[in-house]
């Protein structure tokens, strides 16, 4: 299967832009049906039995609609029946919400469901497509970003109902093209889904690996019933650990520095990702105006703001940071990497929020963390348990790039080849089956 790239083809103007002369410009009501959906009284809900309902929450944009229940009132007791009914193929889109910019942005795709009875709220309308259009293809004639900004245009009063959705505009590309556009998307789509199970799966390793090793050292599960153990005011830990409280192995630094005074990277809660102790994101001193903490290379820092969000991080390069921060200094004998996983670990944080004051700000304080007693490993287990913690996170970040990579792929093709400026029509008929 080879790929012409000289291939000559007849092209049109069209409402779309120039799409080629066997390519029809539709409107969605004509190659779909279109359908509200149906809010159950509050007494018809049920938690976990009856008949699935989706939600709103149940998708995010551009993505399959999930099948994991997601909270309570996942269920009625109501066969709402065949109008409410959702099926493989189908597409939801979001028809009301708080928000009208987000009105007819969420689109999601029925990849399969979880019974032959699911229905679907009101907030959503149901695209279901006729026999002259590929489900996957329609799914993705809504995603485009000319599909999208007609939507936008049909968004009345916040609402958006199905006949003015049936008015917008889509490329309707032959059959046979069509299952090939579908295929090659579809394929990268599928690519993109493997590799966020990779990160979920990746994600809950490093959760059992920090209990496991916050617990029992750099062993392995063979081997930790060999591990001589003592009794501690914390419970057994290993007879080589110390138990110091936390204020014993790091310092706490509070050196202030007015941000107007020079070019400094700023790091402010929201450059913080939860769980992740590497920071990929930061600000410039000069878009902020009261005074910040000075910090240096190896230093830690943990959000005393809202600690069950479990931010925090090692930094790499001198800056400032949010006062609603803490900065640490670990002591002789302490590697800062363990440090900065210890703070991640739910130990730390079950005492971290225990220790909050305040309502609408809860914050968590040094001289409550300071007493917080913790084991410690000798400086050579320290040095492995972060290793082996850093080597998973490199792992979830190289998967996370890949999705990246994937994600863009996909914008890039999903454009190209719906607009036609790249053609799958005269490849081999792998595409069909």
């Amino acid at each position: 299967m080879e790929l012409d790239l000289y291939q000559k083809e007849e092209y049109k103007e069209t409402e779309l832009g120039l799409l080629p002369k066997d390519w029809e410009v539709v409107r969605l009501g004509e190659v779909s049906e279109l359908q509200q959906g149906k809010t159950p009284k509050r007494d018809d809900y049920e938690d976990y039995k009856g008949y699935r309902i989706i939600k709103v929450k149940d998708y995010e944009n551009e993505n399959k609609i999930s099948n994991i229940i997601k909270g309570d009132r996942s269920f009625v007791k109501t066969d709402f029946g065949e109008r409410c009914r959702i099926k493989e193929g189908d597409s939801l889109i979001l028809s009301a919400a708080h928000s009208s910019n987000i009105v007819g942005q969420k689109i999601g795709y029925v990849k399969e469901i979880p019974s032959q009875k699911t229905f679907f709220v009101a907030e959503l309308i149901r695209v279901r497509p006729k026999k002259n259009i590929i489900p996957y293809f329609c799914f993705l004639s809504l995603i485009l970003m000319s599909s999208r900004n007609q939507i936008r245009e049909e968004v009345k009063g916040g609402h958006l109902y199905p006949k003015n959705l049936g008015k917008i505009r889509i490329p309707l590309p032959p059959l046979s093209e069509q299952k090939k556009i579908a295929y090659v998307l579809s394929s990268v789509q599928e690519a993109k889904e493997k590799t966020e199970d990779v990160i979920k799966a990746t994600k809950e390793l490093k959760k059992s690996m920090m209990n496991h090793l916050f617990t029992y050292g750099p062993v392995s599960l063979e081997e930790v019933e060999k591990v001589p153990l003592k009794e501690t005011e914390i419970g057994l830990v290993p007879e080589e650990w110390e138990v110091k409280n936390f204020g014993e192995i790091v310092e706490i630094r509070k050196e202030i520095i007015d941000p107007s005074n020079g070019n400094y990277i700023y790091v402010g809660l929201e450059h913080i990702e939860s769980g992740n102790i590497k920071l990929r994101k930061t600000g410039l001193s000069k878009g902020v105006k009261s005074a910040k903490y000075k910090i240096y290379p190896n230093d830690i820092l943990y959000a005393k703001l809202r600690p069950y969000l479990d931010k925090g991080i090692l930094v790499e390069q001198e800056g400032i940071c949010s006062t609603d921060l803490l900065v640490f200094k670990a002591k002789e004998n302490v590697y800062a990497s363990f440090i900065a996983y210890l703070e991640h670990t739910n130990y730390f944080r079950e005492y971290a929020i225990k220790t909050m004051t305040g309502v609408n700000h809860p914050r968590t304080s040094w001289r409550a963390l300071s007493q917080l007693t913790i084991p410690l490993p000798p400086l050579s287990e320290q040095k492995k348990i972060a290793s082996i913690l850093s080597a998973i996170d490199q792992k979830i970040e190289a998967e996370e790039s890949k999705k990246k990579a994937l994600e863009d792929l996909f914008k890039s093709l999903l454009h190209n080849l719906m607009t036609a400026k790249i053609r799958v029509n005269h490849l081999e008929n792998v595409f069909d089956e």
